[in-house]
C-alpha cells in the first residue's frame, strides 16, 4: 500500500503540470495577444500605428455639418458601403444648436474614392435628391453590417442596432435586402440594459455561429429613458443571440491589465482573415483641463467656443485603442494608444477626434506592385464650422501587433500546439541585414530532426505570407496532429502572423 501511495503521490503533481495543447489547424495566429507565447528572450511584443492618408469623405451636404459621426464600413463583393449620421452642429451664445439628424450612405469601388448616390427615399428642405438612408427611430447612431450567416434570409442579408437609451428606451433590430432600402424587425427593443448614448454594433460570429452586440453603458447608476442618471465611467457591454432578437449572456467586458479608462465607442468585430478574434478600436476618452499645453492645442478660440457650453467640450481629447477577445468578453486592451491625434495641426487635437468607423477593410496599396493592405477610417474636423471629414488610415495586413528584436537577436517559443497543414506560412519583416529562422520542437522542447534552428536557412524580406523552409524543404505535413512548439530566432525583424496551410 506504501508503494502505490507514494506512486500516486508522484504521479499526481506531473498530471497537474501538464499542459493541454492548443489546435490551431490552419488557421491563422496573430501575436495581438498572448495566447500563444511560452517565451519571449530579448524579444518583445510591439504595438503597431496605423499610417495617415488621404481625406475619404467630407460631410458638407445641407444635411448634413460638423456633428456628423458614428460611421459603418464594411465591403460587400466589388462595392465597399459606408453608413453615417448626418447632423448639422453650431454653437451659439454657449449653446450647442443640433440639426435635425439623418442618416446617410455612401459607396466606393476601392475604399478610397467614396460617392454619395442619389437615393430619392427622404426629403430634405422639399427634396429627395440626397442620399439618405434612414430617419426613423435610432437615426442617431444606426450601426449597419452585412451578416454573413449562412442562414440568413435575402429579406435580412444586412442588419443593424441603433437607438439611443435616453430618448428610445434601448436598441432596435432593423433589417434591408439591398442595404439601402430599412425596416424594423420588431416594434420593441431588443435590448434594453444600458445607455447607448454612442454607436453600438452587432455581427455574426462565424467562429461561435451567433450573433454578438456591443453596447455603451455606465458602470453605476440607472440609465432608462425614465431615470436617465448615468453615473461611473464609460464602458462597454455585451450579449449573444442566435435571432439577433432575444439577447442573452449579458456581461461586462473586462480586461487583463487595463486601468478605469473611459470608452466612448467600441467598435468590436470579428477579424476577417482570423474570425476568431474580436478586435475591437474603442475611442478613449480623456477630459486634460485646461493648462498651458491644452492652450497651445490647435484652434484655441474653437476650443474657448466649445467649453463655454461645458468645459469638457474644449478640454476633452480623444484616441483611438486596440483590443483583442478569444471569446467576446475577456479582452486584451494595449494601453499605449493605437491611433494618435498625430502631428498637431487644424481639426486634431478636439473632442471628437478619432472615432473610428465601424469596422476595418482590406484595399489596394497605393505602392504598384505591392499587396492589399488595411484600411480604416477616423474623424476629425469635428464640431467646428459647417462640416467634419473622415480621414483614411492604412496598416498591413495583421500588421497590429509584432513579435519583434533587435539585431543582437532575440527568440520567440510557442506555447505547445497542434496544426494541420503541409507548409508554415509567416507574416514578416526584416532589415535588409536581419532575417528570421525557424526551429520546429518536440513537446519538450527539443529539436525535431530535419527542423532545427541549424537546419533553417536564413530568410529576409517583407512578405504577408512567406513559406518557410528547412534544408528539406518546405513540407510539415509528417509532424501534423503532433504537439509541437514553435521557437522563431529574429534578428532586426517583425513577425506578425502566421498559419499552416495545404493538404
Amino acid at each position: 500500500m506504501k508503494i502505490i501511495l507514494l506512486v500516486c503521490l508522484w504521479l499526481t503533481p506531473l498530471a497537474a503540470s501538464a499542459v493541454e495543447p492548443i489546435e490551431i489547424g490552419s488557421r491563422r495566429e496573430l501575436f495581438i495577444d498572448n495566447f500563444l507565447i511560452d517565451q519571449l528572450i530579448d524579444a518583445r511584443q510591439e504595438l503597431h500605428h496605423p499610417v495617415a492618408r488621404e481625406i475619404s469623405i467630407v460631410h458638407d451636404a445641407p444635411w448634413e455639418g460638423a456633428g456628423s459621426g458614428y460611421h459603418s464600413v464594411f465591403q460587400d463583393g466589388e462595392k465597399y458601403r459606408m453608413y453615417y449620421r448626418g447632423s448639422k452642429l453650431s454653437i451659439e451664445n454657449g449653446k450647442i444648436i443640433l440639426g435635425k439628424e439623418s442618416h446617410c450612405y455612401a459607396e466606393s469601388n476601392d475604399g478610397i474614392h467614396w460617392t454619395k448616390p442619389e437615393l430619392g427615399l427622404f426629403e430634405h428642405s422639399g427634396s429627395k435628391k440626397n442620399n439618405i438612408v434612414w430617419t426613423g427611430v435610432g437615426v442617431h447612431n444606426f450601426s449597419p453590417f452585412l451578416d454573413t450567416n449562412p442562414d440568413c434570409t435575402a429579406e435580412s442579408r444586412y442588419k443593424a442596432l441603433a437607438g439611443d437609451g435616453a430618448r428610445e428606451g434601448g436598441l432596435y433590430a432593423f433589417r434591408s435586402p439591398d442595404g439601402i432600402h430599412w425596416s424594423q424587425m420588431h416594434d420593441q427593443v431588443v435590448i434594453s440594459h444600458g445607455a447607448f448614448d454612442s454607436q453600438n454594433v452587432g455581427y455574426w460570429d462565424s467562429s461561435s455561429g451567433q450573433y454578438r452586440a456591443y453596447w455603451r453603458y455606465f458602470t453605476e447608476g440607472v440609465t432608462t429613458p425614465e431615470n436617465w442618471s448615468p453615473a461611473g465611467i464609460r464602458a462597454v457591454r455585451t450579449a449573444t443571440s442566435s435571432d439577433f432578437l432575444n439577447w442573452t449572456n449579458e456581461a461586462d467586458l473586462a480586461y487583463e491589465d487595463s486601468p478605469d479608462d473611459e470608452l466612448y465607442t467600441n467598435q468590436v468585430k470579428s477579424y476577417d482573415r482570423a474570425p476568431h478574434l474580436q478586435i475591437g478600436f474603442p475611442t478613449r476618452y480623456l477630459d486634460r483641463g485646461w493648462s498651458e499645453s491644452m492652450k497651445a492645442l490647435p484652434e484655441s478660440e474653437h476650443r474657448k467656443q466649445r467649453a463655454d457650453v461645458t468645459q469638457r467640450y474644449g478640454t476633452a481629447l480623444g484616441e483611438g485603442l486596440l483590443m483583442v477577445s478569444r471569446d467576446g468578453v475577456n479582452f486584451k486592451r494595449w494601453n499605449e494608444a493605437f491611433l494618435r491625434p498625430g502631428i498637431e495641426r487644424p481639426g486634431t487635437w478636439q473632442y471628437g477626434q478619432h472615432f473610428i468607423a465601424s469596422h476595418l477593410v482590406e484595399t489596394k496599396s497605393a505602392l504598384p506592385g505591392a499587396g492589399n493592405e488595411l484600411s480604416l477610417y477616423a474623424s476629425e474636423s469635428t464640431w467646428t464650422g459647417n462640416s467634419n471629414a473622415l480621414r483614411r488610415y492604412t496598416l498591413r495586413l495583421d500588421g497590429f501587433v509584432s513579435v519583434a528584436a533587435a539585431m543582437s537577436g532575440g527568440e520567440l517559443i510557442t506555447k505547445p500546439l497542434t496544426f494541420a497543414g503541409s507548409e508554415l506560412r509567416i507574416n514578416f519583416a526584416t532589415s535588409a541585414a536581419g532575417s528570421l529562422r525557424v526551429e520546429i520542437q518536440d513537446q519538450d522542447g527539443k529539436p525535431i530532426e530535419g527542423f532545427a534552428l541549424a537546419d533553417s536557412p536564413e530568410h529576409f524580406g517583407d512578405s504577408v505570407e512567406r513559406v518557410v523552409s528547412w534544408n528539406q524543404g518546405t513540407d510539415v505535413s509528417a509532424l501534423k496532429g503532433r504537439v509541437v512548439k514553435l521557437r522563431f530566432y529574429l534578428k532586426d525583424a517583425d513577425l506578425y502572423s502566421f498559419r499552416f496551410l495545404g493538404e
